[in-house]
């Protein structure tokens, strides 16, 4: 199908355009861009066109989530393949990364060609799974991290948890590097974690919860940087929600190595005074921290010290859920309010410019994942987002498309609404087809 685009803002991060005009996508990619004359539309149009008017909308390279967690194959209940990627496509997202805690784990070929295999038949959008560092997650051995590469991963991690042994980690490392594929962190030293549920800290005292202090995370996150420079591995550092973690990145930037960073909306978003009871849906891994940290991650958003944006989007049911804090599992969903988050925190404060959150969405993740898109040069693919960044409207946890209903921002306002998703040339989402 040919689509043509106009009187739309395009925002191209890679190029640096940013001007309003009209695209045109034939075969799948983008054929041309510019503010086309009225000739040329009605000549792109004639051939059966679909035609997309997105004055005053941004179009943008669409959406890359580096962290997400489709639950399929083993936890279907939570959420499957084709929920999680259907809830993506409405955020906005033109692909995915899910990670590898499913049951089993994804940590060898076969289980790399059976979600890829679901996804081909239920995705509405591009799926690329991580494998995991160590058979089964245990941390006891590597996982046949060749034999995923070429089954189809694109990077591989243990999320979830750390690689405890540093030794075994370096050689996982030491595979990534060999084989040309980024190692994704999960930064918690689990010896000092001692059954924490939220960050340690005056409302974990006045909830009586135990607290995670800001080392759990900065402790793995020098460690992992300084094995990154050791092996030359590209390292991504997932959820980073402490001050320490955005300085470390940053000194390891300025060193030029392959390190880059991923903030998730609920951690530039919330703090711990924000918990409001004992409410388990404000319950994640890394925890909600200080203002401090949360002015610190902002600033290494408008910095560009962290080049991406991911939701860590993390499904369960209502039912584990309606627990205590203690007692309940980490994780919130997040596929369906981030752009809407990021507009209204970072864009709407001018701490980004909508080009500048173009890039942390898109072209910042696709350049950390070695993947095609983040661009509307003509020639690429035809993965584009349209939004409305100045939509307002209230969180409704009960319009999710995900099957997760766990968020912290029920009945939130929020700006920032996406019009259109569009994959490979084709339209996947539409706000118009909901309403």
């Amino acid at each position: 199908m040919n689509l043509l685009i106009k009187n739309g803002h395009l925002l191209d991060p890679a190029s640096g355009y940013d001007e309003i005009g009209d695209l045109y996508v034939s075969d799948g990619k983008i054929a041309d861009r510019g503010m086309f004359s009225e000739e040329k539309r009605q000549e792109f149009a004639a051939a059966g066109t679909k035609v997309i008017d997105a004055a005053g909308k941004y179009v943008m390279p669409g959406f890359v989530d580096l962290h997400v967690h489709l639950r399929e194959p083993g936890y279907e209940y939570k959420e499957t393949i084709k929920t999680g990627t259907t809830a993506a496509a409405k955020g906005g997202f033109t692909a995915v990364c899910p990670m590898p805690n499913t049951n089993p784990s994804t940590d060898c070929p076969e289980m790399v060609q059976k979600v890829l295999e679901i996804a081909e038949k239920d995705s509405p959008i591009h799926v690329y799974p991580v494998g995991a560092v160590t058979k089964g997650q245990r941390g006891k051995e590597l996982a046949d991290i060749e034999g995923m590469v070429k089954a189809g991963i694109k990077a591989i991690s243990e999320d979830g948890k750390s690689v405890m042994n540093a030794s075994l980690y370096r050689q996982g490392m030491q595979e990534a590097k060999r084989l040309s594929i980024p190692v994704f962190a999960h930064c918690e030293d689990i010896n000092m974690v001692e059954k924490g549920a939220m960050n340690a800290g005056k409302r974990a005292e006045e909830l009586g919860i135990r607290g995670i202090s800001n080392a759990v995370e900065d402790v793995i996150v020098a460690r992992d940087i300084l094995l990154s420079k050791e092996t030359g591995a590209r390292l991504h550092l997932c959820h980073c929600s402490t001050e320490d973690s955005v300085e470390m990145i940053r000194i390891a930037r300025e060193e030029g190595l392959p390190v880059s960073g991923e903030v998730c909306p609920h951690h530039f978003t919330l703090t711990d005074k924000d918990i409001p009871a004992d409410d388990a849906d404000y319950k994640m891994n890394p925890p909600l921290r200080s203002s401090t940290d949360v002015e610190k991650l902002k600033q290494g958003l408008g910095s560009g010290i962290m080049e991406a944006i991911s939701t860590d989007h993390a499904p369960h049911s209502a039912e584990e859920k309606n627990r205590s804090i203690a007692e309940a599992p980490f994780g919130i969903v997040g596929s369906e309010t981030a752009f809407s988050l990021a507009v209204t925190e970072l864009v709407k404060t001018g701490i980004l410019t909508p080009l500048e959150l173009a890039h942390r969405m898109s072209t910042g993740p696709c350049r950390i994942l070695g993947v095609e898109g983040g661009s509307l040069e003509p020639g690429r693919p035809a993965d584009i987002t349209i939004a409305d960044f100045d939509a307002e409207y209230e969180i409704d946890k009960n319009e999710f498309v995900s099957k997760g209903k766990n968020t912290p921002f029920h009945g939130r306002n929020v700006s920032g609404r996406i019009e259109y998703t569009i994959v490979g040339g084709e339209v996947v989402y539409s706000f118009d087809s909901l309403n």
